[in-house]
C-alpha cells in the first residue's frame, strides 16, 4: 500500500513529505544519460526551501566517473531516502537539476517536485536495494547481493550459482555484516523460487520469523 501526496498546486508545495527527510540524511539518486544509461549513487540530502528548490550533495567524485558530465541543468534525477521515526517508510520523488554550485561545497539545486511519494514498509511493498551479503546453504557460505527487500522477504543474486544445488523450500541463513562496531544481521529464510541467470542464480526468499526492525536496519545499510 502506498501513501501518496500529489502536490501540483504551486501554492501548496511538497513541504509535507519533503519535511520528513532530515538534513544530512543518506539518499540514493538515479541519473540517466541521454543514451538511456542509468546509474545509482549514494549521497546526502541537505534540505529544501518551500516553493523554491531542493538541495542535494554531489556524490563522491571518485564514483561518478564519466557520469559527472551529466550533472548539469535539465538532467532528470530520481531521489530516494528513508525517513527516521516512521518504521521504515521510504520517500521518493523525481525532479530536474536547476543548477549546480561549487561553493561552499559541491551542491545540486533541484526543482521542487510535483509529486512526493511515501512508501510504508509492508509485506506487499518491495524496495530495490543493492546489499552485499553472505548466504549459508548446507554449511557452505556464498557471496550474494540482496536486490530487493520487504518485511516478508526479498530477492538474492549469486554469481556462478550454477555450481550450487538449490531447491525450493530449502532453509538458508542470510548474513549481512554490520558497520564498524555493530553486530551482523542474521536472517533465516526459506527459498520460494529459483531462476537461472546467464552468470548465476536469482532466487526469492521468505523470511522466517524476522522482525520489522531488522529489515529497516538493512534498508539503512543500503543507503549508508
Amino acid at each position: 500500500m502506498i501513501e501518496k501526496a500529489i502536490l501540483t498546486d504551486p501554492s501548496k508545495p511538497s513541504a509535507r513529505n519533503l519535511a520528513y527527510l532530515k538534513a544530512g540524511a543518506p539518499i540514493i539518486i538515479d541519473i540517466a544519460t541521454p543514451a538511456g544509461q542509468k546509474r545509482k549513487f549514494n549521497t546526502f540530502y541537505i534540505g529544501y526551501s518551500p516553493k523554491k528548490y531542493v538541495l542535494v550533495e554531489f556524490p563522491d567524485s571518485r564514483k561518478l566517473g564519466s557520469f559527472s558530465k551529466y550533472i548539469i541543468a535539465g538532467t532528470v534525477v530520481t531521489v530516494r531516502g528513508l525517513i527516521e521515526g516512521r518504521e521504515g517508510a521510504a520517500v521518493a520523488f523525481i525532479s530536474s537539476i536547476r543548477q549546480t554550485l561549487q561553493i561552499p561545497s559541491r551542491i545540486m539545486v533541484l526543482d521542487i517536485p510535483n509529486t512526493v511519494t511515501l512508501q510504508q514498509l509492508r509485506a506487499s511493498v518491495r524496495i530495490d536495494t543493492h546489499i552485499p551479503a553472505k548466504v549459508k546453504i548446507d554449511d557452505l557460505y556464498w557471496q550474494t547481493t540482496i536486490t530487493n527487500l520487504s518485511v516478508s522477504g526479498g530477492q538474492l543474486d549469486i554469481l556462478n550459482g550454477e555450481k550450487l544445488v538449490l531447491a525450493e523450500d530449502k532453509i538458508i541463513e542470510i548474513v549481512v555484516e554490520g558497520n564498524e562496531g555493530e553486530s551482523n544481521i542474521k536472517l533465516s529464510a526459506t527459498v520460494c523460487n529459483i531462476k537461472q541467470q546467464v552468470d548465476g542464480l536469482s532466487f526469492g526468499v521468505k523470511f522466517n520469523q524476522v522482525n520489522k526492525q531488522q529489515v529497516v536496519e538493512l534498508l539503512y545499510l543500503a543507503l549508508i
